[in-house]
This record gives C-alpha cells, structure tokens and sequence, in this order.
C-alpha cells in the first residue's frame, strides 16, 4: 500500500512523465506513435531518459523493446514483467499502452529499498501492438517469443512505403532471429506477466467501476482488404436484372451477416463484427457511375475460437451465394488470425484478495486486443486490471482520472507484494 509521501510522488511522476510524452508525440488533435516508427522511438526514449534520472536500470531486447530493473536486482530468480505497449493509432489517445508503461515504473520505484518483498520485477514497454500501421497486431510481443507469424516482416506499411523488416532493423531489432521464429526470452524465466490498461469500451464508466480485473482477452479474425469486383456502367442504362453492382453487392453481404450476428448473439455467443473500411473507386465517382468495385475490411472478434471460426464460414458462404446472385466476385487478402486468451485465475483471485478493504473489483472481458493474450497464449500466467476511461479510446479524447490510475497501481503493487 502506498503512503500518502509516496502516493504524492506517483502522481507528481505519472502526471509529468504522460505530459511530457503527450506533448512530444501530438499530432494534431491527438497523438500518434507509429510501430517500430519515429512517434514511438520518442515514447521510449524520454521513457529511457526518465529511467536514467531515476536511476533505473534499462536496457533494449532484440525485438527493440524496452526493459527496466531495479539496479539492486540480482536474485536468480522468475521475473514479473508488468507493462504495455509504447505505439499509438494514428491521432489516437495518450493513455492508451503508454499508461500501462508508466504504471509499471510507479510500481517499481515503489519497491526500491524493499524489492526482495516481492519477486524480481521489470518493466517492459513494447513495441507495435497496434495493428493500425502493418496491419498485423502485437508485433513486439510475438517477436519476443518467437511466435511472429511468416510473412509479417514484409507486410508493407499502411502508406505503401517501405516494410516492417527495414522498420524494426532501424530500431535494432535482430531481423534473422525473428525471421527463424527464434525466441529472444525463455517464457519460462516470467513468473507472471501483468498489465494495467484503460479499458477502451463504456461499460466501467456507465457501471461506475473505477477499477475492474479483465477476465479474457477477444481473439479476432480479420482481412484487411476484400475486393468485390462487379461492371462499372451508366446509371440510366443499365437495368437492374444486368447489373453487376459491387456497392449493393457489399451491402447485402454486410446486411445478412449483421442479420448472422444477432442470431449468434440470442443464442448466447460472444462476438462482435466490424466493417471499418467500405471505399469505392475515387477516380470513377460520379452520380451517374454504377459502382464496378468495392474494397472494404471485415472482422469478428470472439472469446471462443469456435465462434470465430463459425462466422467466418458463413461469411465466405454468404460471398458464394452473393456472387451468384449478383453476378460479382469477391477476392482476399491473407486471412489474420489473432487467438483468444483467458487470464490466469490464480492472480484473478489474488488480486481481488489484496483489494482494498470496501472496494469490489468487478469483472470484465476485453474486447479490444492486448499483448497479455500474446503472453497468456505462451504459457505465462498474465493478468490485467482495467481503468476507467471517458469518451472511449482510439480517438484524442481518452479521459483517464489520474485517481482510478493510481488505485489501480496501488491494486498491482499490492497484489505483487502479497504473499502467494
């Protein structure tokens, strides 16, 4: 528990450290720390410089992540890693992996003087977690493990310009190694991988919840570019029983599969299905031009790989029927595949157990991804306490308290105190 000295501290730290990397990484209305990229270099370098002045110790990994210790740490022992990821969305919000970071430096500074009350504790600040720049999630965690899927080193980034590889190389990242599917850590020196986290839906601020534990982690299927491809023609010419219209063609599909969506939903399965991109041809625009291709994303994200899977079948079997239908077709990209990840029920029952007394932790399933599933799915018990946030997340107006950040703080370091 901290004291109101330390607690003073915190705030004072956590306050400056989030304003400082705010101000260096805005973008207009909101931040942007691109992945393996110059927004997130400079998170984590005034990360590092911070650590230095404090007197931590801090080193980089081999996927380019970032590390900090106690200097007085020498036990040959399992590691909590507790941390978050550095990257941004484009425009998006401050707290967003970065608060997480900053949790886990408060809690370390916390147990110098007395760190052999817990097990070794680092600090691991991440690299690439979003998805929104290569379009492929959790790019520092799974190249930690060795578990970066094939093919991902040259997915080229969302501007069209350059690769992951020659990103993460101008970041000192050991490309060959990650390439091999080498792991850079043995998951088996991790005690416990920890995580503090706004949560980024409405249901903690609606609810009144200041802090929740998270139960599990969404997996997702998701293409990031389908092409329905049908006959551009003149409007007033073309009547409807010849029409090969892509635009109507991806409307119909979306409208069965929301139709799919809440039948699954009656029947009690967990799932959500987004369509975030939807563009025709700009160059062929006009009021008079029937739409000849669509392109647009599809995903659904789940707790149960069985409903992913379900889904999706009924999605690539909807496009067969409409391409009959319609006379279109459509055409995929590679097919991404992020597995679902329960949290670990021990440190669930651990960190509900150190709760302060009066205070009820509810919980919560995340539907947004994170880099716990990555280390939950390797075998690492994780967990991840979730904080109250305003005005939903992957925008400028996250609206974290810095009151719900600090009681989730005091939450984990009580909880990597506690005796097991």
């Amino acid at each position: 528990m901290m004291s109101c000295d330390t607690l003073l501290d915190a705030r004072e730290l956590a306050q400056s450290l989030l304003a400082e990397i705010r101000q260096a990484t805005t973008d207009g209305p909101g931040v942007t720390r691109e992945s393996y990229g110059q927004g997130e270099n400079t998170a984590l370098r005034i990360i590092e410089e911070r650590a230095r002045e404090l007197g931590l110790h801090h080193e980089c990994d081999r996927a380019g992540n970032l590390w900090l210790s106690l200097p007085e740490e020498n036990r040959d022992l399992p590691f909590l890693a507790i941390g978050s990821h550095a990257d941004s969305v484009p425009q998006g919000g401050n707290f967003d992996g970065l608060a997480g970071i900053v949790a886990g430096m408060l809690i370390l500074l916390g147990l110098r003087g007395r760190h052999e009350e817990a097990a070794p504790l680092k600090v691991l600040a991440l690299r690439g977690e979003e998805s929104a720049w290569y379009g492929k999630a959790y790019l520092g965690s799974l190249s930690l493990l060795g578990k970066l899927p094939a093919g991902t080193l040259v997915r080229r980034h969302r501007d069209g310009t350059g690769v992951l590889s020659e990103a993460m190389s101008r970041c000192g990242a050991d490309i060959e190694a990650i390439q091999r599917g080498e792991p850079l850590i043995d998951p088996a020196q991790m005690a416990a991988y920890l995580e503090l986290h706004i949560e980024q839906g409405p249901v903690m601020v609606n609810r009144g919840w200041p802090v929740a534990l998270v139960t599990g982690i969404r997996g997702n299927v998701r293409h990031n570019l389908i092409r329905c491809i049908g006959e551009t023609g003149h409007s007033g010419a073309v009547p409807r029983w010849l029409r090969k219209d892509a635009l109507l063609a991806v409307a119909e599909l979306l409208s069965r599969m929301d139709e799919h969506w809440r039948v699954l939903l009656q029947m009690g399965m967990d799932m959500v299905m987004t369509t975030g991109i939807c563009s025709t041809a700009a160059q062929s625009h006009a009021v008079s031009v029937i739409p000849g291709e669509v392109a647009f994303s599809f995903e659904v994200r789940s707790q149960d790989t069985q409903t992913l899977e379900r889904f999706y079948t009924l999605m690539r079997d909807e496009c067969l029927a409409i391409e009959r239908d319609r006379n279109v077709r459509f055409e995929f990209d590679e097919r991404l595949f992020t597995e679902p990840a329960t949290m670990d029920a021990a440190w669930l029952n651990r960190l509900e157990a150190v709760a302060p007394a009066g205070v009820k932790l509810e919980r919560i399933a995340s539907g947004a991804g994170h880099d716990a599933a990555v280390f939950a799915n390797a075998g690492v018990p994780s967990a991840m306490v979730f904080i109250r946030n305003e005005n939903g997340s992957h925008n400028p107006f996250e609206a974290m308290d810095i009151d719900d950040f600090l009681m989730g703080v005091d939450l984990l370091t009580r909880a990597v105190t506690a005796k097991a």
